[in-house]
């Protein structure tokens, strides 16, 4: 049966070094910390904080990459409650993480596409492009089986049949920038 690689154990002092955690949190602790802290997220955070956290994540991708190397099938999916996590978004960084974890780029991409699929016994309609089958998928300007990190070199996207060309993706995204202004009952 697949599993998804963001899960967590609970700390006790046997297993602390076996601890990993949800790959969204290091990464926002990351970016954190590369810029300086200054978030409120991360501000304050000691250094052996940090040493503790990259030791975690290291950890975490050694543990997904052990757990491939045995047979087990992962299901791509992100942690959408936590911050800093952005639906889609999120996902081309899980791909990536998952190539430096071991899968090969065509296994990450699988991870999203033709394993949950399988799990949820839909092969005969999703999974894979083929005739008949729902036509829900993302067209690339470069071939993210050479760089996992083309996922985000979108061009297009075919989403419930209807085709989404660059245009209209970047206006999606210029939609989503602007701050949503309450409602006159919140007022």
């Amino acid at each position: 049966m697949p599993c998804s690689p963001l899960f967590s154990t609970a700390p006790s002092k046997e297993n602390y070094e076996r601890i990993f955690i949800h790959r969204h949190s290091v990464d926002c602790l990351r970016v954190a910390s590369a810029t300086g802290g200054g978030t409120a997220y991360s501000r304050g955070t000691p250094p052996e904080t940090w040493a503790v956290i990259h030791r975690m994540d290291r950890v975490r991708r050694n543990l997904v990459g052990d757990m491939h190397r045995a047979g087990v099938e992962f299901l791509a999916g992100t942690d959408t409650p936590n911050p800093y996590c952005f639906p889609g978004f999120s996902l081309h960084d899980e791909l990536a993480r998952l190539v430096e974890a071991g899968l090969s780029p065509m296994e990450a991409l699988q991870t999203a596409t033709l394993n949950p699929a399988r799990y949820f016994d839909r092969l005969q309609d999703v999974g894979t492009v083929q005739p008949g089958k729902l036509a829900d998928l993302v067209l690339l300007n470069a071939n993210p089986l050479q760089d996992i990190h083309n996922t985000t070199n979108i061009c297009a996207v075919v989403a419930n049949g209807r085709f989404y060309d660059r245009a209209a993706l970047d206006e999606f995204l210029r939609d989503a920038e602007h701050p949503v202004k309450p409602s006159r009952e919140q007022k």
